[in-house]
Parts: C-alpha cells; structure tokens; sequence
C-alpha cells in the first residue's frame, strides 16, 4: 500500500509506503540496528514492560532532525529509566553513535532502519522517492500498544513534542 501526497518535503508532495499506525493498535513489527561496540538488533518485544517513545527523524545529519533528537534527549532526562526511549531514521547506526556521543545524547537510544526498512514500511513512514523515513513520533504503553501516533505533514517541521510527551507521562 502507498500514501501519494501523504507528507511534502520543500513543497513538493512525497509518497509514503505503508499503511499508517493508527492510536488503539498494537505496534507493528520492526528489527531495527544499533551500535555500542558490536551491531546489535532491536524488535518490538525489546521494548516490552515501559512506555516507550519513538522519536522517528529523516538523518541525525540535518539541523531539524538534529533540535528533535536533543529536545526530546533534554524533556526525557526527568523521566529517568522508567521509560524506553528510541530515535530511528536510515542513518548507519555507526554515524548514528557518533553524532548522540558528540552531543551527549543519552537519553535516547539510536536505532537504524537501513538495512531491510521494516520500520518505514511497517510503520507506514518510509518517503518512496527519497527512501528515508518522514518525520514522527510514537508512544507505546507497556504492552505495546500504540497510544500517541504523530506524522508531521511538512517533513521540515518540528514535531508537537507536547503531545508525546504527556501521552508518554500519563502512563507512569
């Protein structure tokens, strides 16, 4: 299933793969990559037990992706490990580990979708044409289900970081 005009990037609409999550629904399947000395996978049932929060940005190598990844780093820190706490785009998970070091990003754990993009398709946020993933965030209760669903229109757009972070505090 695809999504014509379903986000624009610098005015032009853009095609997304998938369909999209919706809030009440269990979230669908990934196998995403990190690295913290060895390549290491990540999958639903990994963050199982804690709300969750998935921060999902095109590239850790643009200005707009970069504020998203260090606003939520920063709101996230009273939280402490009472939740999981994700950012996924296509960057290798190596430049993902470079950048979040560079810039203290602790909070957030860097997980990438490069390698078969089954999060962008699964979770209907993969661009067609650019074959990266749109801009969003998701909020998972501690069994998996989604209750915060957020796809941001216009993909040079911040997210409503309100939004997810109160549905993310109203399950503590």
């Amino acid at each position: 299933m695809s999504r014509p005009g379903a986000v624009e990037f610098k005015g032009t609409p853009l095609t997304l793969v998938g369909e999209a999550v919706k809030t009440g629904q269990a979230a669908p399947d990934f196998c995403l990559h990190y690295f913290d000395g060895e390549l290491r996978t990540l999958t639903p049932a990994d963050v199982k037990g804690k709300p969750t929060i998935i921060s999902v940005v095109p590239s850790l190598d643009t200005p707009v992706c970069q504020t998203q990844t260090k606003k939520f780093n920063e709101q996230l820190g009273e939280l402490g490990d009472r939740v999981n706490a994700l950012t996924v785009s296509m960057d290798l998970p190596f430049a993902m580990n470079r950048f979040c070091g560079a810039e203290n990003i602790t909070r957030l754990r860097s997980v990438s979708d490069y390698q078969d993009r089954s999060f962008g398709t699964n979770w209907g946020m993969l661009i067609d044409e650019l074959k990266i993933l749109a801009r969003g965030t998701f909020v998972l209760d501690a069994d998996g289900k989604v209750v915060y669903a957020e796809l941001v229109k216009r993909v040079g757009d911040e997210p409503n970081y309100d939004g997810s972070l109160n549905a993310l505090k109203a399950l503590l």
